[in-house]
């Protein structure tokens, strides 16, 4: 880890100290501060759409931070999930269970990635016991080597055993959520790696650098953390299919945390009014019978599962969602991927196969939720995040974007059956209701800062 990316950590960690405050303590819950936190009135394609052919219509991206799998899947029957972990010392590691709401940090960058994987320079062997090297910052002992209890989980539990649970669902990158978010939208990040010095996208102007990564998993050159890569909203877009981003607004900067805010002919030019915030606009806007071909949707911290931000109403955040949509007249096209978008540090014994310079990372959780989705399956195939827009693409008649949509499997032939009758939608347990999160208190801390 350089010098800044230190820095950086022990600020975010000094932040955590000091506590909830960042969270809006005092805040009128249904009053924003920010004048850009208002939602943005648009009109989305409610129909089902003659360019598509099949049963999906509609396809939701449901976002949450910085889980491994075994770390919210332990135990899972079916998975591949264990008890203990090994160590680089060579000991074992009996894994604990550590709540949502701890707040702690675990360094996951590219570096650290390397150091957990113990597979040689390029980590092309990985061993998978080095995640003690990687550096924290305040938490239990061990704080790599923790699973999330279940009676935390259970939201997630219920979602799986209802429909498919992936067990071997990888990052189609090696290092933290800004690469990541990039490559749920466009299947790359222009070979940049970690974090931007300053803000996450186009508006930080020339100044905002971010490093790359070489073809030997290596650090090289800066470059601008704005791209101009095709993104799949660009391919909806020619194909006159709809799609919309639901997010936070951002603390300080007025900017929403959007992956598409990197992408400088979206972020400049009219498909902007499809970023929307709040996120919670997705549940009026479903309401009153409107939903995209493809939409994505993005937590706020505290709803996040990230292991900074202190919050546990995550799965009920993602399980609230998804009975919206089961409950909604688009149920019968529609399909649902709920992922985590890296490891955050956090201990997974399946090693992740070398198949390019940036991939494959470690495992990650994926739902598949659907009318046509297996019933109470754990997919044992290998997917990536990739995987998510191969599958958008197959259905809809799109073209691959770069090496990871292109090189990933397609969860249609062993998630789903397109042959039985759409299945009636039943509802998940969860403690809250769309109307609590509309009026949770404002949270303007970004779902991740690493």
């Amino acid at each position: 880890m350089d010098r800044l990316q230190r820095v950086r950590m022990l600020a975010m960690w000094a932040t955590v100290l000091l506590g909830s405050a960042c969270s809006a303590a005092g805040r009128a819950p249904s009053v924003p501060l920010n004048p850009s936190f208002l939602p943005i009135i648009h009109d989305v394609e409610t129909t089902p759409s003659p360019q598509i052919t099949g049963p999906v219509q509609h396809v939701v991206i449901i976002v949450q931070e910085n889980r491994s799998f075994n770390n919210l899947f332990y135990g899972y029957p079916g998975a591949n999930t264990v008890t203990k972990g090994k160590n680089s010392k060579g000991e074992e590691i009996t894994l604990q269970p550590v709540g949502l709401e701890t707040q702690y940090v675990i360094d996951h960058s590219a570096t650290a990635f390397l150091a957990a994987c113990d597979g040689g320079a390029e980590g092309k062997t990985c061993k998978n016991d080095g995640f003690d090297k990687e550096q924290s910052f305040g938490g239990p002992a061990n704080p790599e080597y923790v699973y999330v209890p279940h009676s935390e989980t259970t939201p997630y539990f219920d979602l799986a055993k209802e429909f498919v649970l992936a067990d071997n669902m990888h990052t189609s990158h090696i290092d933290e959520s800004f690469v990541s978010h990039q490559y749920i939208i466009a299947a790359q990040a222009s070979h940049s790696v970690n974090l931007p010095n300053g803000y996450w996208g186009c508006d930080g102007g020339p100044s905002d650098q971010v490093q790359t990564l070489t073809g030997t998993r290596t650090y090289g050159a800066q470059e601008l953390a704005c791209f101009d890569n095709t993104t799949l909203g660009d391919e909806l877009d020619q194909k006159k299919l709809s799609w919309r981003f639901y997010t936070n607004t951002i603390n300080g900067d007025g900017g929403e945390w959007s992956a598409y805010q990197a992408i400088k002919h979206i972020r400049f030019g009219p498909d902007w009014a499809k970023v929307i915030t709040p996120q919670t606009q997705f549940f009026t806007d479903l309401a009153a019978g409107k939903l995209s071909n493809v939409t994505w949707i993005t937590p706020t911290c505290v709803n996040s599962d990230h292991v900074n931000c202190g919050g546990k109403t995550g799965p009920h955040w993602v399980s609230t969602l998804v009975n919206a949509i089961g409950e909604s007249k688009f149920w019968p096209t529609t399909t649902v991927f709920v992922m985590w978008d890296d490891w955050g540090g956090l201990y997974d014994p399946v090693a992740p196969k070398y198949l390019d310079y940036d991939g494959l990372g470690f495992r990650v959780p994926l739902i598949v939720i659907s009318p046509y989705a297996k019933a109470n399956y754990v997919s044992h195939v290998q997917y990536e995040h990739g995987s998510i827009l191969r599958f958008i693409e197959d259905r809809y008649g799109l073209a691959q974007l770069a090496a990871s949509d292109k090189r990933a499997t397609d969860p249609s032939a062993d998630c789903f059956d397109f042959n039985q009758k759409p299945r009636a939608y039943k509802a998940v347990p969860t403690m809250y209701t769309p109307q609590f999160f509309m009026h949770q208190p404002y949270d303007g801390r970004p779902p991740d800062e690493e």
